[in-house]
Protein backbone atom coordinates (compact mmCIF):
# COMPACT_ATOMS: atom_id res chain seq x y z
CA UNK A 1 0.00 0.00 0.00
CA UNK A 2 1.72 3.35 -1.01
CA UNK A 3 1.12 6.82 0.76
CA UNK A 4 1.50 10.37 -0.95
CA UNK A 5 1.33 13.41 0.48
CA UNK A 6 0.21 15.75 -2.53
CA UNK A 7 -1.26 18.89 -3.91
CA UNK A 8 -5.10 17.92 -4.48
CA UNK A 9 -5.47 21.38 -6.35
CA UNK A 10 -3.69 24.41 -6.15
CA UNK A 11 -5.14 27.67 -8.52
CA UNK A 12 -7.66 30.55 -8.68
CA UNK A 13 -11.26 29.42 -8.67
CA UNK A 14 -14.17 29.66 -10.91
CA UNK A 15 -17.16 31.52 -10.84
CA UNK A 16 -19.32 28.61 -10.44
CA UNK A 17 -19.45 26.59 -7.66
CA UNK A 18 -19.71 23.07 -8.59
CA UNK A 19 -16.53 23.19 -10.61
CA UNK A 20 -14.35 19.76 -10.13
CA UNK A 21 -10.95 20.44 -8.26
CA UNK A 22 -9.73 16.87 -7.91
CA UNK A 23 -11.50 13.22 -8.38
CA UNK A 24 -10.08 10.57 -6.45
CA UNK A 25 -8.43 8.08 -8.62
CA UNK A 26 -9.35 4.71 -9.12
CA UNK A 27 -8.15 1.94 -6.68
CA UNK A 28 -7.51 5.16 -4.16
CA UNK A 29 -8.66 6.25 -0.93
CA UNK A 30 -7.84 10.40 -0.21
CA UNK A 31 -7.78 11.97 2.93
CA UNK A 32 -7.86 15.72 2.93
CA UNK A 33 -5.76 17.08 5.07
CA UNK A 34 -5.82 21.29 4.45
CA UNK A 35 -7.69 24.00 2.67
CA UNK A 36 -6.39 27.02 1.93
CA UNK A 37 -8.36 29.97 0.71
CA UNK A 38 -6.73 32.86 0.03
CA UNK A 39 -8.44 36.28 -1.40
CA UNK A 40 -6.02 38.82 -3.36
CA UNK A 41 -8.68 41.45 -4.04
CA UNK A 42 -9.16 44.43 -2.36
CA UNK A 43 -12.80 43.69 -1.19
CA UNK A 44 -14.40 40.63 0.14
CA UNK A 45 -15.64 37.62 -1.74
CA UNK A 46 -17.00 34.06 -0.88
CA UNK A 47 -16.45 30.55 -1.68
CA UNK A 48 -17.73 27.32 -1.45
CA UNK A 49 -16.58 23.98 -1.19
CA UNK A 50 -18.20 19.98 -1.34
CA UNK A 51 -17.24 16.89 -0.37
CA UNK A 52 -18.43 14.53 -2.79
CA UNK A 53 -22.08 16.38 -3.07
CA UNK A 54 -21.91 17.57 0.69
CA UNK A 55 -21.67 20.97 1.53
CA UNK A 56 -18.72 21.59 3.67
CA UNK A 57 -18.59 25.38 3.40
CA UNK A 58 -21.50 27.58 1.70
CA UNK A 59 -20.80 31.17 0.72
CA UNK A 60 -18.21 31.87 3.35
CA UNK A 61 -16.54 35.44 3.73
CA UNK A 62 -12.92 35.81 2.75
CA UNK A 63 -11.86 39.32 3.93
CA UNK A 64 -10.17 41.30 1.51
CA UNK A 65 -6.55 40.87 1.31
CA UNK A 66 -6.89 37.61 3.75
CA UNK A 67 -6.76 34.13 4.52
CA UNK A 68 -8.85 31.13 5.67
CA UNK A 69 -7.31 27.82 6.53
CA UNK A 70 -9.08 24.90 7.04
CA UNK A 71 -7.29 21.96 9.13
CA UNK A 72 -9.68 18.66 7.96
CA UNK A 73 -9.71 14.69 7.54
CA UNK A 74 -11.77 14.07 5.36
CA UNK A 75 -11.65 11.09 3.59
CA UNK A 76 -12.91 10.46 -0.10
CA UNK A 77 -12.99 6.93 -1.70
CA UNK A 78 -12.44 6.64 -5.43
CA UNK A 79 -13.97 8.32 -7.64
CA UNK A 80 -15.18 10.80 -5.41
CA UNK A 81 -15.01 14.65 -5.90
CA UNK A 82 -14.23 17.62 -4.58
CA UNK A 83 -15.59 20.33 -6.11
CA UNK A 84 -16.10 24.42 -5.14
CA UNK A 85 -15.71 27.83 -6.50
CA UNK A 86 -15.92 31.41 -5.44
CA UNK A 87 -17.68 34.69 -6.39
CA UNK A 88 -14.42 35.97 -8.22
CA UNK A 89 -11.39 34.79 -9.40
CA UNK A 90 -9.38 36.19 -7.12
CA UNK A 91 -10.52 33.61 -4.41
CA UNK A 92 -7.63 31.22 -4.50
CA UNK A 93 -7.68 27.42 -3.42
CA UNK A 94 -4.79 25.29 -1.98
CA UNK A 95 -5.83 22.37 -1.34
CA UNK A 96 -3.24 19.51 0.41
CA UNK A 97 -3.78 15.48 1.26
CA UNK A 98 -2.85 12.19 1.24
CA UNK A 99 -3.63 9.58 -1.69
CA UNK A 100 -3.60 6.20 -0.66
CA UNK A 101 -2.90 3.15 -3.34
Amino acid sequence: MATVSKTLFRGAATTTTTTTLYTVPLSTTTIVTNIVISNTAASAGTYTLRLDGVLLADAVNVGAKDSIVLDIKQVLSAGQILAGGASATTINFHIGGVEIS
